[in-house]
């Protein structure tokens, strides 16, 4: 059963040897600012439920207040550009506030900390123009087990994420690791930038699930294939589609699905030019709950 949170979509699975149309269930994904008395502390995606306790619960973890009562009143607005979750402080709170604010952070992790409004968290992204890039199944479920095995400090911790960029004539090029998804992601284009390394003649892995700023971030490599391990949120799906970025997730062993532009999949319908199940996303309109 879907709701606001979360979506049904149809995706490519490959299983047993063969590919075939399903539809899976993905969360949705909104931008959410938080501000604290008109400043905007933290610009994160979400997922748009239970926004009413997660601008208290950000403002305690991150000791903007110590005791709710500290918070005089919440006030949330949905938009077409996402929810705005405002904090207004009590008088005494909010002198202490303004005080440290220049010295705050915002959360690890949360991909977009530092975007300081909800027009800038809806990024205009570039297409990904397609390249001759085309993998086969087995290259694909081959790169991501090449990936596991350079997650050394994964294995070490089992706290970490990993990302990876694989050229099909070379293998794997680089695996870098972090606490942060995005982080990883953005320690392989800095590897390839620094290299020289055009990341269109590849193709990126992750450990994570997929959510909206891993596109965006592989729209501006002009990557055009990300595979992950675990499921995409519904936003992601979409903005991949109008990106041009195939997408593929749920990789395990040598089962996977497509969610978009399945045309860089060798033997997957849609990539000699037919329609196929994860071409159906864009038509249905693909879009998340608020």
């Amino acid at each position: 059963m879907t709701d606001a949170t979360s979506m049904q979509i149809r995706s490519l699975a490959y299983k047993g040897g063969a590919f075939a149309s399903e539809r899976r269930n993905v969360p949705a994904e909104v931008a959410v600012a938080i501000s604290v008395n008109g400043s905007t502390h933290a610009v994160m995606m979400a997922t748009p439920a239970d926004i009413r306790d997660l601008g208290p619960g950000l403002a305690l973890t991150e000791r903007i207040v110590s005791a709710p009562s500290e918070i005089e009143r919440i006030e949330i607005e949905e938009t077409g550009l996402g929810i705005d979750c405002r904090l207004w402080l009590t008088d005494e709170k909010a002198a202490t506030y303004t005080a440290r604010r220049r010295q705050m952070t915002g959360p690890v992790g949360c991909g977009l900390c530092g975007v300081e409004s909800l027009e800038l968290a809806g990024r205009d992204l570039p297409a990904v123009p397609d390249t001759a890039l085309r993998l086969s199944p087995a290259e694909l479920t081959d790169a991501v087990r090449a990936m596991a095995r350079e997650q050394d400090l994964s294995r070490l911790t089992r706290a970490v994420h990993a990302a990876a960029f694989h050229r099909p004539s070379e293998g794997l090029v680089v695996t870098r690791e972090d606490v942060g998804r995005h982080n990883a992601l953005d320690k392989v284009f800095g590897h390839l930038a620094a290299r020289g390394i055009d990341p269109a003649t590849g193709f990126l892995t992750i450990t994570s699930r997929v959510s909206v700023e891993l596109i965006q971030k592989a729209a501006v490599m002009g990557c055009g294939l990300i595979a992950a391990v675990s499921a995409p949120t519904a936003l992601a799906v979409a903005e991949a589609e109008a990106a041009g970025i195939t997408l593929v997730a749920v990789v395990r062993g040598d089962e996977f699905e497509i969610f978009t532009h399945p045309q860089r999949i060798a033997g997957a319908p849609g990539a000699d030019g037919e329609a196929g199940a994860a071409d159906h996303n864009a038509g249905e309109g693909v879009r998340h709950g608020t």
